[in-house]
């Protein structure tokens, strides 16, 4: 039996450990932290429990694929619940509230801008057309080559690889929160909706017509149930494992050398961040140089705080976006001219309030996230100061004192996103999904130096986001059994 090594264990590598197992293969999984699950970990303290990582369940037919993949569905391993309200948006002076179903969507839509559902209902439409395309054509291509992208589908929908989000939402709606509320779901692919193809309008239709969910217990019962899939398929997990290199000979893998020790493969995939992984090679095997991995549009980094509070939180859903400042200067304070944010947007996620297993009784998780840009300077002063700056607001907002109901603050930010996952710069989500890091044009699945040589998650093909890891993990462990198979 071939040996595979998967360096990582976030959900692409998980993801191509299992479809290797299923295949034949011998797989060990190394981990260098002391859980599996990559960014996708849980921080659980005083009773409460908190997503460290990915905290939105979108696209729940692409997790429904995978465990099916494997004669399993989702139900066997987790709870489910849809979202109602999916989740609110807070502008100074009112709430959007988005529901669970379309009706409910253009109702609200109407309420903010008569007359604006039939235009809703349409861009949608399409959006769903684009997500078909996406989801059953595109994303399930390896990014080898541009022909990929070359369909009857996508020629005929060539324009919208060249026009934006931003001009196809502000073509159709002119209400500036309606606006932000179309563009806001592309944030997910870490880049502005100005340099976003028209084409990930598919991510709308995720949004609105697929809803919004929450695994009971958290999206870390999604890696539990990952974790489970692959011992049972007879994966190796090694946690506290880091791989320190990757031995090649003659230009093809023999292993990993790990706490000073070489494991043996034949093969290698690295789930790890695509640039630590190519700095354990020796430097005529890298594929890409520093000039390189400097020059590309990262998405953001972020800022986070877990809170635990004595009381339960009024006035909130369990996601809620705050709007409340300027999209427009956020975004060019991480993308344009890179440094803290003047006025940032921030996200808070409150769990327990659909999920009562999240926090003691009475009490209330509180998940913040700021979108930062990635590499800036990383200090507690800093943290502190945007912390005591977002509360304010969040107070004011939903009309309510919770400051002083704080039992513990938790943050993790830039220098934890290097020092716990070797993440280049500190980003949160891998590379933007920009025109020109989209397919082929990000790095690539496959090493061309290296023979048998392997990556997979954020950073390179499809991109970010926990759905794209999974599909990211299927297409390099495609291009494994391929390779296999020829010889």
């Amino acid at each position: 039996m071939k040996k595979v090594i998967v360096i990582g264990s976030g959900f692409s590598s998980l993801s191509a450990a299992c479809y290797l197992a299923k295949e034949g293969f011998t797989v060990t999984v190394l981990e260098k932290n002391n859980t599996v699950g990559g960014r996708a970990r849980q921080l659980k303290k005083e009773g409460f429990t908190f997503d460290m990582g990915p905290s939105w369940y979108w696209m729940p037919d692409i997790f429904e694929k995978f465990f099916n993949d494997f004669d399993k569905t989702t139900s066997e391993y987790y709870e489910l619940d849809k979202l109602s309200p999916a989740y609110s948006i807070f502008f100074k002076d009112e709430k959007i509230t988005i529901g669970d179903h379309m009706d409910k969507i253009c109702e609200e839509f109407e309420r903010i801008e008569p007359g604006s559902s039939p235009a809703l209902k349409s861009f949608i439409a399409k959006a769903q057309e684009n997500y078909d395309i996406a989801i059953n054509k595109i994303v399930l291509k390896p990014g080898l080559s541009p022909l990929e992208l070359v369909t009857k589908d996508t020629i005929l929908r060539i324009d919208q690889f060249f026009k934006t989000i931003s001009q196809e939402v502000r073509k159709r709606f002119d209400n500036p929160k309606l606006i932000s509320t179309l563009e806001f779901p592309v944030l997910f692919l870490g880049a502005k909706p100005q340099n976003t193809p028209s084409f990930y309008s598919f991510m709308n239709f995720a949004d609105f017509g697929l809803g919004t969910w929450h695994p009971k217990g958290g999206m870390y019962k999604i890696i539990e149930a990952m974790q489970s899939l692959a011992l049972s398929l007879g994966v190796t997990l090694k946690v506290n494992t880091p791989a320190e290199k990757i031995e090649v000979d003659k230009g093809k893998i023999t292993g990993v050398v790990t706490n000073g020790e070489l494991l043996e493969a034949d093969y290698v995939i690295s789930g790890a961040d695509y640039h630590h992984s190519e700095t354990l090679l020796d430097p005529k095997y890298r594929q890409y140089t520093e000039d390189y991995w400097h020059k590309k549009t990262y998405a953001p980094s972020s800022l986070l705080f877990y809170v635990g509070f004595d009381k339960k939180i009024k006035n909130v859903n369990h996601h809620n976006l705050f709007f409340d400042t300027d999209f427009e200067v956020h975004a060019q304070e991480i993308y344009d001219e890179p440094k803290w944010p003047t006025d940032p947007l921030f996200y808070a996620n409150f769990p327990s309030v659909t999920d009562s297993s999240m926090a003691p009784e009475g009490k209330e998780a509180g998940f913040f996230l700021i979108p930062i840009a990635p590499g800036l300077e990383d200090t507690a002063a800093l943290r502190n100061q945007y912390f005591d700056l977002i509360i304010n607001r969040f107070e004011q907002l939903t009309q309510q004192n919770v400051s002083k109901n704080i039992i513990f603050k938790e943050s993790f930010c830039v220098n934890d996103f290097v020092e716990t996952y070797n993440s280049f710069k500190g980003n949160a989500y891998g590379m933007a999904n920009t025109l020109t890091q989209t397919a082929f044009l990000r790095p690539s699945l496959k090493s061309n130096k290296v023979e048998n040589l392997f990556f997979t998650g954020q950073l390179t093909v499809p991109g970010p986001g926990v759905p794209p890891a999974l599909i990211s993990g299927k297409l390099v462990s495609d291009l494994t059994i391929k390779k296999h198979r020829k010889k």
